[in-house]
């Protein structure tokens, strides 16, 4: 991935890279369709960015993952 993209979610979020890297492996590990491990990995970049996601906006954005409701393209996001 393009340093580039690490630098603009760190702007915005305070998350350095090697964090993201080491969420993305406990994503690879377990996959994204497994409720448990999407429910840490929220809660993870919650407390990181200092950011409080209520339960039934958790529950949203893990539906909408599950279901595949996410865009494919990451710029998108940005």
């Amino acid at each position: 991935m393009d340093d580039n993209l690490f630098d603009k979610v760190k702007d915005k979020t305070n998350v350095d890279k090697d964090t993201l890297l080491s969420l993305a492996s406990l994503v690879e590990q377990n996959g994204l369709k497994d409720e448990k491990t999407l429910r840490e990995v929220i809660s993870k970049l919650s407390n990181l960015t200092g950011k409080e996601v209520s339960p039934s906006l958790e529950d949203k954005i893990i539906n909408s993952i599950l279901e595949d409701k996410v865009p494919q393209n990451i710029d998108k996001l940005f």
